[in-house]
């Protein structure tokens, strides 16, 4: 059996701190927390679970903040997660089994982040990260905001997953720190100008965020995953601000990195097209969508909706345009699998089985999800 260290840093997060290290703290051998100055009761909290809570002066940096507390491990391996992280049971049973079994040859384990759960219980966001790594090798975390952890050697995947239970979204706290470093005239990464792209989009800022991702885009260095999300979330700008033409001209742009579509750029295109009414077209990319399927190996984002419910429901609503009732029904069940409870979804299904009183009604298209 491996022994393990739990890392954690921690700013004002008295609201979920206990919530997951209650979910940890019997399958880790050590537990190492480092306040970046909270002014809440988040140190009084760490101080209940353990007596290794040491301060590191917060530098703007998310990457000098995790070595620092990398610094305080002993044990043979490194499990680090975020205050909002938990373990649901299922992954806790894995945890402890692969604690039992692992090769210490190995040097880092690869676990699912489930960075995102609807109100259904379905993942809305899934991306593998090196989570528990060997201790020995002396792993760095690098990048400023959106950081990753320098992994090499021997890599294996798992099937545990960290979930993430976010309370709130700190708007504007990361975006802040890609504008400091333009501020001091700093080089930006294709990496960085990837997530400087996103925290732009979610803040709101749609053109520039589609002149960072051209930035990542016309690199020739960086991760081509990044590009590929690149051309979709430039895609989404574009239909923010009501370019739908060079919406539909970015999202096939991505085909050129991702070569096999993906089931979020399908469903999007199918939007599109849906937003015009050319419903024929729109039921093709629905329909590929849902016949795709993911790698389970694989590292990049994987937004699950776009090849389950969500192109299901929008099919039952193309189906109906086109006066085609039997294949809407169809289609609205199977994403009623996903929602059984979605009143959009039950309110289709009590039309649809009305076979006698079918008529006409408001079926809008369902923007694509977040």
């Amino acid at each position: 059996m491996v022994s393990i260290s739990l890392c954690m840093i921690v700013k004002n997060e008295e609201e979920v701190l206990g919530r997951c290290l209650d979910t940890v703290k019997d399958l880790v051998d050590e537990i190492n927390i480092v306040d970046t100055g909270s002014t809440d009761r988040t140190v009084e909290i760490a101080n209940e679970y353990t007596n290794r809570v040491y301060f590191f002066e917060w530098t703007g940096n998310f990457s000098e903040a995790r070595n620092e507390s990398f610094k305080y491990a002993t044990m043979d391996y490194i499990l680090y997660l975020d205050a909002d992280d938990v373990l649901l049971e299922e992954d806790r049973e894995k945890l402890k089994k692969l604690k039992d079994s692992l090769n210490p040859a190995v040097d880092s384990v690869s676990m699912y982040y489930n960075a995102g759960i609807d109100e259904f219980g379905n993942i809305t966001l899934q991306y593998r990260r090196n989570r528990l790594v060997k201790r020995s090798r002396n792993y760095k975390w690098k990048g400023d905001s959106h950081n990753y952890l320098d992994v090499y050697g021997h890599i294996i995947n798992s099937d545990i997953a960290i979930t993430h239970k976010k309370v709130r979204h700190s708007v504007g706290r990361t975006l802040s720190i890609y504008e400091k470093k333009i501020e001091n005239c700093e080089s930006f990464t294709a990496r960085e100008y990837f997530y400087y792209g996103n925290e732009l989009r979610e803040n709101g800022h749609y053109e520039k965020a589609i002149e960072s991702y051209n930035n990542n885009i016309e690199m020739e260095e960086g991760w081509i995953e990044d590009k590929v999300y690149a051309c979709i979330n430039k895609g989404d700008c574009y239909r923010f601000i009501g370019d739908y033409e060079n919406e539909l001209a970015s999202l096939f742009e991505s085909f050129r990195f991702s070569k096999i579509p993906r089931p979020e750029s399908c469903s999007r295109i199918g939007f599109n097209l849906q937003s015009k009414q050319d419903y024929l077209n729109a039921v093709y990319w629905y329909e590929l969508a849902t016949t795709l399927k993911t790698d389970p190996a694989k590292w990049s984002f994987t937004y699950p909706a776009y090849s389950t419910w969500y192109p299901h429901l929008q099919l039952c609503v193309c189906y109906y345009q086109l006066q085609n009732f039997q294949k809407s029904y169809d289609h609205n069940e199977k994403a009623r699998k996903f929602r059984p409870k979605d009143e959009r979804i039950l309110f289709n299904k009590k039309l649809l089985e009305d076979k006698l009183g079918i008529s006409p009604m408001n079926m809008e298209p369902i923007n694509p999800v977040d």
